[in-house]
């Protein structure tokens, strides 16, 4: 995580409903905002580590797509062979600006590349062992979810791994609706009010589109990976696997 974390507090007064944003005020309580906000967001972070280790190749590049502060790739930093480079990419100059910073507050030496691009115009990939998607195909256009998921396919080495993290529904309006009432009572544990958890939605509505986890699973098994798996289920979030 970065090292100077902001307290999250952009929704806890009366606002015009707009459209979610990954600008400056956001960055900067950022690291704050998805501990909060995400369910054992730091095991999930651990266990992409873990995973991230039995594929990363020296020689190879390990991509972040939708990198945001740099937390993944800082905690890969601490694990991976030295020869192993680092490509983080976000639209979002203001991410890219603080990543920078905590990669040179971390003591990150490894050859890295920060790029700004917007993955809803596809991305190039080079020689990459691992790629990560942490909480980021979400907010990419339903229309362009399966043609950006080829392009980062066959770009990938073989036996690479895709490593994706997701918000996804539930697999009937039922379960849907428990899951969400469930996930509101946990980001009230963590100090958001109704009106906060509010407001955040109707700023995400137009912005976070999910799936549900079957859906994902069939993208990543009609793109051509060879094997996909959950490794991580908690209500509405689902974190996936897949080797191609």
């Amino acid at each position: 995580m970065g090292t100077n974390t902001n307290h999250d507090d952009i929704f806890n007064k009366p606002q015009k409903a707009s459209d979610f944003k990954f600008g400056q005020t956001v960055v900067s309580v950022f690291d704050d905002m998805v501990t909060r906000s995400v369910p054992f967001y730091l095991e999930i972070q651990r266990m992409m580590t873990e995973m991230a280790s039995d594929f990363a190749v020296a020689g190879t590049n390990v991509y972040d797509l939708g990198c945001s502060t740099g937390t993944t790739l800082i905690n890969l930093d601490k694990v991976l062979d030295p020869a192993v480079g680092f490509v983080g990419i976000d639209e979002s100059e203001e991410m890219l600006k603080k990543c920078r910073t905590n990669f040179e507050t971390e003591g990150v030496k490894r050859k890295f590349d920060l790029q700004r691009v917007d993955l809803n115009q596809g991305v190039r990939i080079e020689n990459a062992s691992v790629v990560v998607m942490c909480l980021t195909l979400q907010f990419i256009r339903p229309l362009y979810r399966e043609k950006l998921l080829k392009e980062i396919f066959q770009q990938m080495n073989d036996n690479s791994c895709f490593i994706l993290i997701e918000k996804v529904l539930g697999e009937d309006s039922l379960f849907n609706r428990l899951f969400i009432d469930y996930y509101y009572d946990f980001k009230r544990r963590n100090h958001y009010n109704d009106m906060e958890i509010a407001q955040k939605r109707e700023a995400l509505e137009n912005v976070l589109i999910p799936y549900k986890l079957l859906e994902n699973r069939e993208l990543l098994l009609n793109t051509g990976f060879r094997y996909v798996d959950t490794f991580f289920k908690w209500y509405n979030f689902s974190g996936m696997i897949a080797v191609k």
